[in-house]
């Protein structure tokens, strides 16, 4: 039988994983991952808040709900097999005041239907049992809910890919693509490759690497970077594992939250304000031609005309440290903006159809011998051995 050769863009956790499930169930394919970074996980999973979901949010029966409860289970047991972090150090999810009791009971519902073991709502008495620093009149724990390490985690993908038989083509900068008859040719500034499946899995620039197999050029790409602050060490105290927002259902971003970190470290964010560069991590990070292609966008047109409101609050609370800070009190009452210090930025990936919507769920597309992944939010990490399952189940 024919060798297939086939091609991963982006070695990132989800495409590492991809690649990972193909030398590993594949025997007639011989992989190759593709990345322009001299390191993987350069951006999205490098600048990842190390949260394994459990699958609280989103909607039963979803991708997104399906392959995160497959995807947790897996990452669990593949991170003590490693020998890699993995805590479960629990997430409460707490309702401020009673007009968020509501919302908090879907969330419940939604969690129950999704099958997360071990909820348990609480009052505002028994939230602070569990995290005594915390402030709400009640709370859902998911106790399941836990943080690793998630670049240890691809660097790991990475080996295992290599030791497959794999190979990972690290300073590889994709820049064309075309076909060869049934194949497709992929093309760097100095090198042009031929593979007879291609597997577009690039983050922050997937809208352009789609495009240039030939796919629809939405749903485009928004960059949004999220901005932390984390506790200094006497402060860490304040927080136990991870405490969280009710989300507001109208807008993706769930608001400023505390998260505990495998190295014992608290980060307090992120905000969301949109980046001026496809990997803008720092506010004086600006690439006209990234600006310009977001804001001529008609999908963001439309996303900044319904949510300017919020976009507006998020932009105070970037420029100034006590309105974030602030919005974090309100969780944790103690805090004070001296406890506080400014911590490494991300940028998500924000998938946006024409018409302003956010895209919610996994997007994955495929043009004949190109399979795209057009979006794929949080829970990703969480769920990319899960997602490598469903892709390559297809193929």
């Amino acid at each position: 039988m024919a060798e297939i050769r086939v091609g991963v863009v982006g070695a990132g956790i989800l495409g590492l994983a991809i690649a990972r499930r193909l030398t590993r169930t594949r025997p007639d394919m011989k992989v190759t991952v593709l990345d322009k970074e001299a390191r993987v996980a350069a951006h999205q999973t490098g600048h990842n808040s190390g949260v394994a979901h459990a699958g609280l949010y989103y909607a039963p029966g979803s991708l997104k709900a399906t392959l995160c409860r497959r995807g947790i289970g897996l990452l669990k047991d593949y991170c003590a097999e490693k020998g890699l972090p993995y805590e479960e150090c629990g997430k409460l999810v707490v309702a401020r005041d009673a007009g968020e009791i509501g919302p908090l009971e879907e969330i419940e519902r939604r969690a129950a239907a999704n099958g997360v073991p071990g909820l348990r709502r609480l009052t505002g008495a028994e939230l602070r049992e569990i995290e005594p620093h915390a402030a709400g009149v009640a709370a859902l724990h998911s106790p399941t809910t836990a943080i690793v390490d998630f670049p240890a985690v691809a660097r790991a993908f990475a080996a295992d890919v290599t030791d497959g038989g794999g190979e990972v083509r690290l300073g590889f900068d994709v820049v064309r693509l075309g076909r060869a008859g049934g194949r497709v040719r992929v093309g760097s500034p100095d090198e042009e490759l031929l593979f007879d499946l291609l597997i577009v899995c690039a983050g922050l620039q997937s809208d352009r690497v789609a495009r240039l197999a030939g796919d629809s050029p939405d749903p485009a790409i928004v960059p949004f970077r999220g901005e932390y602050y984390r506790l200094v060490p006497s402060r860490t105290g304040l927080v136990r594992g991870l405490i969280y927002p009710v989300p507001d259902p109208r807008y993706p971003f769930l608001g400023v939250h505390f998260t505990r970190r495998v190295d014992g470290g608290v980060d307090v964010g992120p905000n969301a304000v949109l980046a001026l560069a496809r990997e803008g991590y720092r506010r004086r990070d600006v690439r006209p031609a990234d600006l310009w292609e977001t804001l001529r966008s008609p999908g963001f047109r439309h996303l900044a005309r319904r949510h300017w409101r919020t976009g507006a609050k998020e932009l105070y609370g970037s420029a100034v440290k006590r309105a974030f800070v602030a919005q974090a009190r309100g969780f944790v009452p103690e805090l004070t903006a001296d406890d506080v210090v400014a911590a490494p930025a991300g940028v998500r990936a924000q998938a946006v159809d024409p018409d302003g919507s956010l895209v919610d769920d996994f997007r994955i597309g495929r043009i004949g011998p190109v399979v795209t992944v057009r979006n794929a939010p949080s829970p990703a990490a969480t769920s990319s051995l899960a997602i490598a399952e469903h892709i390559t189940a297809g193929l």
